[in-house]
């Protein structure tokens, strides 16, 4: 598993691919190696490993409409999550709550529950915080993750952006594009996942339903560096409605529903 990232703690949105993981692999290595327009987008103002930023509060909103990743008060989604090395199942629900958090470095962020449950108990309980700036990228700030081992809680990986060298990053891109790379988070030898965009009109089928032009990027981590996981964003959906461990894991997670 990846270390914590936006939308799950464990980053382990694993799914069904509508064209099969075995072809999707290949074109997301294509992708990474031949970007559209021949570069890495490495600026656009957004931070890469752990690079310093200074973010201004009044830039920011806890009120998140980005149009590939909205997060209205309320909404929920609901997740299968598979591994496929031993047939496990787990269940995912993550809701957009009307709670606040002042993260330590003056921003306000909006806190998103997300509960994993197996066989209707809870084996991971977390809080993400999550801001949008005024060019409408989504910012990650941080989590409080408890494990619970043998029914006994357990912190998980908990971080804050501004707390002992901790630093936010960008869950989603406001204009996201073909080799666009950015940090998701970072907490040092913790939570260090990046991202890559590979493909911005893939499509997707999952219970909640059959998605065109969909997002699709790699999340991978130097903590990690085995492990590899795409991820696909509809429009106006939020959160991820699939995704799949294509190397170091054996977890698929789809979407099953979702309201706003």
């Amino acid at each position: 598993m990846l270390a914590p990232t936006p939308g799950r703690s464990t980053r382990g949105r694993a799914t069904r691919i509508w064209r099969t993981a075995a072809l999707a692999i290949p074109l997301a290595a294509a992708l990474v190696v031949v970007p559209a327009d021949g570069v890495a987008h490495r600026s656009s103002g957004l931070p890469q490993g752990d690079d310093p930023v200074h973010l201004k509060p009044r830039d920011f909103s806890a009120n998140i409409n980005n149009s590939q990743w909205p997060m209205t008060i309320g909404s929920r989604w609901v997740y299968r999550v598979v591994d496929s090395s031993d047939g496990s199942v787990q269940h995912e629900l993550i809701s957009v709550t009307a709670r606040t958090k002042l993260i330590a470095d003056g921003i306000k962020a909006r806190v998103v529950r997300d509960i994993v449950t197996e066989h209707g108990r809870p084996v991971e309980v977390t809080s993400d915080w999550y801001a949008q700036d005024k060019h409408g990228n989504v910012w990650y700030f941080g989590e409080h993750t408890i494990e619970y081992v043998h029914g006994q809680p357990e912190d998980n990986g908990s971080w804050e952006a501004g707390v002992d060298g901790n630093l936010p990053g960008v869950a989603l891109p406001a204009k996201p594009k073909v080799g666009l790379t950015y940090r998701e988070e970072y907490s040092k030898g913790v939570a260090e996942d990046q991202s890559r965009v590979l493909a911005l009109d893939e499509q997707a089928e999952v219970p909640a339903g059959h998605f065109k032009r969909v997002l699709m990027t790699e999340d991978f981590s130097p903590i990690e560096p085995d492990v590899s996981e795409l991820k696909f964003y509809a429009k106006g959906s939020g959160q991820a409605v699939l995704a799949v461990d294509v190397s170091g894991g054996t977890d698929r997670e789809e979407l099953v529903s979702y309201t706003h």
